[in-house]
């Protein structure tokens, strides 16, 4: 059987939760259509079948949905003060205006005031009814809904200044949804945009080449990109020629320019600085690092947290039950003092109340806007279950190497024993090392590179498994190797001996050098921790966040890191199958558990862990296919931020869903002794909905 394709959109005009349900409810009726999902936090609809892009929109059409197909460049969102519906708000409140200015002159009641008002409803309040009467024939109620029974049974018992009222403040609320998810999305919209949809390529034609100017969709893998100083780069790939300084903060979120040449990876979307650069696309344009993090981001907001599953499930409820409340306070009480228009108009004004608006929103505007707010600081989250999660997070596992610490081991110490220079000491170890696969060999070199030393060819290299390795250089035979090994071989004086002891409780691996008659000197290799660990621990611990660390080290050197970074509690001698059942053992005894690694021989742990974070994301396929949350530079400074982020989107979910509820209680309890109006009952849904958006658009602000 054939699988159907998916056919992707992105829509605008979306900005209601209800709204975007009942869309995809309209188009799952469309007979050709067998599968949708809609994703309102990234304003995307995904349809498997046949459908057209009039049918969509004329599934949308009680909302003005515009849609448009995702390979597509969206149209320029029309500016707040041109949208049809903003405009005839605006008209609507002149007559409004002339109505009440009117009505001061020539008192109120009068015909031509209630002409006005009649034409600012209809003005105003057009779209409300096509809507919501149309809902009313099919039984339908949504916001729409009660808003056009609540306008019209207002203006029945003449209460046509507060049905034109009602209309207007409305067109504002709506208005306001509409300004927040856009906001909250700008982030992603930003995305879409960094980089360039052409690029330059260099084509072969016969025996000769030219540029030309292709589309990024039409760039194959093994093209030659020519990227100018200040120009985007336009795909993934591989430096051939030329050297520059290139600007990866859309990527990694680190504005500091990194030096690239010939063999350098580079990114889509980054910016080339100073020289020209030769491009080898490495992958397609839906493949590269950035369409992967957009990609990424646009499901991380489908995804529901719980807030989000707890508030839609209440909504889904409360509506249906105000209605039920509207009904009881416009029946029961009249029955017992007679004054039916007073309690009727009561009944409206509960049914305005029953409008979830500000409630529904209070969930997604904050996770779309602290989600887009840290893929802009290179940090990709993928849910808002993982930012609440996170927010909960008691302790955070690091892995060392790579992570804590550089992952590269570098010559902290030498030492020369024998009548030479340090340079000539290095030479001698440095030649040896020079054939040696040993992973310590790499630090040597990279010392002796450092310090301008010519190294000799090794003459009889041979290597000793678990001990060292050596060769003849310059006519004499040179050992480098364990301190084991080399003294059963020479004399070692008890001060040299000292010395190793304390390199060795500063978790520093030792290597002597010596010839068949004594010793020439030492030398101390360590992986360096990361600028920035030292800082990370400290702020996790004032946040009272325990830290610990997973380590195949051996216990001297985990725990000479431990000391200078004052972690809760290590782990050494761990293999991957001992970091995971590590991570659970350290769910027991804390709850929730999130573990930072590299994505690749961590994942296991990663996977086992509540959160796993992964580092260095930009280029790895599989750290973003792994992890929870990806760093996408190797910057582990960014993890304390991002708690911070968490705690904080969680802090505003919760004041959103108090103000959405806490101002519609208030307007209840108003019935109590007669005090609510219509007004009121629309500016308790207005504010809330202002609140809860100037709430959640905090989370724009970046945490340091």
């Amino acid at each position: 059987m054939a699988v159907k394709e998916k056919q992707q959109y992105r829509l605008q005009n979306l900005s209601c939760a209800n709204c975007a349900a009942k869309f995809e409810r309209n188009i799952k009726e469309i007979p050709t259509v067998e599968e949708c999902q809609l994703n309102f936090g990234a304003a995307k609809l995904t349809v498997v079948g046949e459908v057209t892009i009039e049918q969509l929109e004329a599934a949308g059409a009680f909302d003005g949905i515009k849609v448009t197909k995702a390979e597509e460049r969206a149209e320029k969102a029309i500016p707040f003060y041109q949208r049809k519906e903003n405009i005839l708000a605006g008209v609507s409140l002149l007559f409004i205006i002339v109505s009440v200015v009117y009505s001061m002159s020539q008192g109120e009641g009068s015909a031509l005031s209630n002409i006005l008002y009649f034409f600012a409803i209809m003005i105003g309040g057009i779209s409300i009814f096509k809507t919501g009467i149309r809902n009313l024939i099919r039984l339908e109620f949504d916001m729409k809904t009660l808003m056009t029974i609540a306008i019209i049974g207002a203006a029945i018992i003449g209460e046509w200044q507060e049905a034109a009222i009602v209309v207007f403040l409305f067109a504002v609320s709506e208005a306001l949804e509409a300004y927040s998810m856009n906001k909250a999305r700008q982030s992603i919209e930003r995305l879409m945009e960094i980089a360039p949809p052409v690029a330059l390529v260099k084509r072969a034609h016969g025996s000769h080449s030219h540029e030309i100017e292709v589309p990024t969709e039409e760039i194959i893998i093994g093209d030659l990109l020519m990227v100018k100083p200040g120009q985007k780069i336009a795909m993934d790939g591989i430096v051939v020629s030329g050297s520059s300084t290139v600007n990866q903060a859309a990527i990694t979120g680190e504005p500091i320019p990194v030096k690239k040449e010939n063999g350098d990876e580079v990114f889509a979307g980054t910016l080339n600085e100073e020289g020209a650069l030769e491009v080898r696309v490495t992958k397609l344009a839906a493949d590269t690092t950035i369409a992967k993090i957009i990609h990424l981001v646009e499901e991380a907001q489908a995804e529901k947290a719980p807030s989000q599953k707890f508030v839609d499930q209440f909504a889904k409820y409360y509506t249906p039950l105000i209605m039920l409340v509207a009904l009881l306070v416009a029946v029961i009480p009249p029955v017992f003092t007679g004054d039916w228009q007073h309690w009727i108009y009561q009944g409206l004004a509960v049914l305005v109340v029953g409008c979830p608006c500000a409630l529904v929103i209070s969930t997604p505007v904050a996770i779309v806007t602290a989600i887009g707010n840290a893929a802009k600081q290179g940090v990709l989250i993928k849910g808002g279950v993982y930012l609440e999660e996170l927010a909960r997070t008691k302790a955070i596992a690091f892995d060392k190497t790579g992570t804590l610490t550089k992952g590269k081991p570098e010559v902290t110490d030498s030492k020369v024993v024998s009548n030479m220079t340090e340079k000539e000491f290095l030479r001698l170890v440095g030649t040896v090392e020079k054939s040696s696969q040993h992973p310590l060999a790499g630090a040597i070199l990279a010392k002796a590179q450092d310090l301008q030393v010519s190294l000799a060819e090794p003459v009889n290299f041979n290597s000793v498994t678990g001990k060292g390795a050596y060769a003849e250089v310059d006519g004499v035979k040179v050992n480098v190797g364990s301190i084991e090994w080399i003294q059963s071989q020479v004399f070692l004086e008890p001060e040299i001996k000292q010395y190793v002891e304390q390199l060795a409780r500063q978790g520093k691996s030792v290597i002597a050098a010596a010839t068949e008659q004594e010793l020439l000197g030492i030398i101390a290799i360590a992986d360096q921790l990361r600028d920035g660990s030292k800082q990370v621990i400290s702020e996790l611990t004032k946040s009272e966040v325990n830290t610990m660390m997973l380590t195949g080290d051996a216990e001297l050197t985990a725990s000479a890191i431990a000391k200078e970074l004052q972690l809760t509690e290590i782990r050494a001698s761990l293999l991957p199958a001992d970091k995971l059942e590590a991570i659970r053992a350290f769910q027991q005894q804390y709850g929730s558990v999130a573990m930072v690694g590299d994505g690749v021989n961590d994942a296991p742990a990663l996977a086992a862990s509540s959160i796993g974070i992964a580092m260095g994301g930009a280029g790895t396929d599989a750290a973003l296919e792994t992890a929870d949350i990806v760093l996408m530079g190797d910057n582990v400074e960014k993890i304390p931020g991002i708690i911070r982020l968490s705690k904080k989107t969680l802090s505003i979910i919760k004041q959103n869903i108090a103000f959405a509820l806490g101002l519609k209680a208030i307007a209840l309890l108003l019935v109590i002794p007669g005090w609510l109006t219509l007004w009121i009952a629309i500016f308790a849904d207005m504010g809330a909905t202002l609140l809860v958006v100037l709430n959640s658009l905090r989370l724009m602000k970046k945490e340091s």
